[in-house]
């Protein structure tokens, strides 16, 4: 059954020329199309670029964020039963990070002590970042192609009409490259890259869930992108499923069972009124990223494991899922 939100099929603004969310923008597109302009309410302005690369042994995440009084740069690198390491980075007013306005309008670069820059290229996005970590020099040169059709999730969630946050979440996109960490080489070769690009108006007090995986499954490559909490009420969702390259958008909101103090027990996560989702999350590692800079306060329980389950797309095919890599989250934001 496919969704009842509104699909947006040209080019529109997320913003009216005073600042508020333009009446056209809210709805959802299989590609970027907002123009994401954020003329007015300093303070409340959120952007940001999150670039996760995940394979079966190994992850490494990027983060570069600019939520007007201050920046906020990040690497966390991951090896399964293994070394865990990154850094993190604050800036007062959102010094030492650029971000676009639109996704791929121009490169995201962060200066300081981790510099990064992502780049838009035809048919994908190169990512080059380094930092000192407590295990040593950290050098990543990483790419994630974009095939030709390749259908992502772009969405506005409408609060009111001066918080609102435009949101483009890509699954399943193939990623090759390496990182260094001292004198070893992690290789990146048939990777997936999960991208989180937001541009928003926030409220000052939020909490969400976010999950996401990407692989081979019951002969298919799906990735899942998965969202819960901070879009009940609105009549949107960031819900999608992404299957050889084509996009189910999934209007339900998830039901999410989880004990966010029980590190090892699995979540589970069901569309409550279809067949469309009905997945067990099992992790196999938690990360726990606690800020408290005073009118920043930041609590996200990350973990990372597997999906299994059964996914059902638009024309009522169902897949089963088995073992895809991949994290969910448990966040409360005060910014």
């Amino acid at each position: 059954m496919p969704t009842h939100e509104r699909e947006i099929t040209t080019p529109v603004d997320l913003c009216a020329p005073d600042g508020r969310l333009a009446s056209g923008a809210v709805g959802w597109s299989r590609t970027p199309l907002h123009r994401t302009v954020l003329p007015a309410g300093w303070g409340r302005r959120k952007k940001w670029e999150y670039w996760c690369v995940l394979t079966p042994t190994h992850l490494v995440a990027l983060t570069v964020a600019d939520i007007d009084y201050l920046s906020v740069t990040a690497v966390h690198l991951l090896e399964y039963g293994g070394v865990e390491t990154g850094r993190t980075v604050l800036g007062p007013l959102g010094r030492g990070v650029r971000l676009p306005d639109t996704l791929d309008a121009g490169p995201v670069t962060a200066l300081g002590p981790i510099r990064a820059r992502i780049r838009p290229l035809d048919g994908g996005t190169h990512m080059r970042f380094s930092c000192d970590t407590p295990q040593g020099r950290l050098d990543a040169d990483l790419t994630v192609d974009l095939p030709a059709g390749h259908e992502t999730m772009s969405v506005v969630i409408p609060w009111s009409e001066d918080r609102f946050q435009y949101t483009s979440k890509h699954t399943a996109r193939p990623a090759h490259g390496t990182v260094r960490l001292g004198g070893r080489v992690l290789d990146f070769e048939g990777g997936w890259g999960v991208l989180d690009h937001g541009r928003g108006r926030w409220p000052y007090d939020t909490r969400w869930n976010w999950g996401a995986a990407a692989g081979e499954t019951d002969g298919r490559t799906v990735g899942l992108q998965l969202g819960g909490r901070w879009t009940e009420g609105t009549g949107l969702t960031e819900n999608a499923l992404c299957v050889d390259g084509r996009l189910t958008k999934i209007g339900e909101e998830l039901e999410w069972e989880y004990d966010p103090d029980d590190e090892s027990s699995p979540w589970w996560i069901r569309t409550p009124a279809s067949e469309r989702v009905d997945l067990l999350f099992t992790p196999f590692h938690r990360r726990l990223d606690r800020i408290d800079a005073g009118v920043l306060v930041n609590d996200t329980r990350q973990c990372f494991g597997h999906y299994t389950g059964t996914i059902r797309t638009d024309d009522g095919e169902g897949i089963a899922v088995d073992g895809l890599t991949g994290f969910a989250e448990h966040v409360h934001m005060r910014w």
